[in-house]
């Protein structure tokens, strides 16, 4: 792979995610809802239930909490029924940004979004106009410092389970796969007692492209802050190289 680190921004989105801890779970605790209605509780047999648990335990929330939403998302016919919906869109520059949501308006929410990309100068596209730019892959980032392994022996463990690539970095190992392949890996990861900083199958862009100029810069930050604070966005991925 290209060696391209995102353990800094990784890093960064953390301390934002501890700082906003109770919306990240409630983030979490919505996909936990949404993945047991549509495959039932038994993460063995729910595959995207299994990546969404993956994803809780990477942000630290306690396993008592993934059980409770487990059992209310199981037990309550007459939850919110949430709707998966997908934005695609350019910021300053021509930088891609797509917006993954989970809502129960979506006339709300695509305002919402089409606020944040107009207020950044940048516009919303159509459906299709920017995934290209993307590859869905499961990304399992371990830090350095916390990881005694060497090297080596992790690699095989990630590749023996089913891991597509492997990466050194100066801070940190980056492992990724195919999503089908996620579960397993992570699971032997796990079995192994590595720590890891993130987990989760994402969407990492094939190029990235730099800003130079301080105004782009602040237009793209105001997007991505807005999109963040709404309650309705689950993720945004984009393939700006942050400096």
């Amino acid at each position: 792979m290209s060696g391209h680190s995102k353990f800094a921004n990784i890093k960064h989105k953390k301390e934002k995610n501890d700082a906003a801890k109770g919306k990240i779970f409630t983030i979490i605790g919505r996909e936990i809802a949404v993945a047991v209605k549509e495959g039932g509780p038994d993460p063995a047999n729910n595959f995207k239930l299994a990546q969404v648990i993956a994803k809780a335990k990477a942000n630290n929330m306690p396993n008592d909490t993934i059980d409770r939403g487990i059992k209310k998302a199981a037990g309550d016919g007459n939850a919110v029924n949430y709707e998966h919906v997908t934005y695609e869109g350019y910021g300053p520059n021509g930088i891609a940004i797509i917006v993954e949501a989970l809502t129960d308006n979506k006339n709300r929410t695509a305002a919402n979004v089409r606020s944040a990309f107009t207020k950044g100068n940048g516009s919303i596209g159509t459906q299709g106009c920017v995934s290209f730019m993307f590859d869905e892959k499961g990304q399992i980032i371990i830090d350095k410092e916390e990881c005694s392994m060497s090297a080596d022996d992790l690699m095989m463990i990630a590749l023996d389970a089913g891991a597509e690539d492997f990466a050194e970095e100066d801070d940190s190992f980056e492992i990724l796969t195919m999503p089908e392949d996620f579960d397993a890996v992570y699971k032997a990861l796990q079995e192994n007692q590595i720590e890891m900083a993130s987990a989760e199958v994402t969407m990492i862009p094939q190029n990235y492209v730099s800003l130079t100029e301080e105004t782009a810069v602040k237009n793209l930050n105001r997007t991505l802050d807005m999109l963040d604070e709404d309650d309705d966005v689950q993720a945004v991925y984009h393939n700006w190289e942050e400096s």
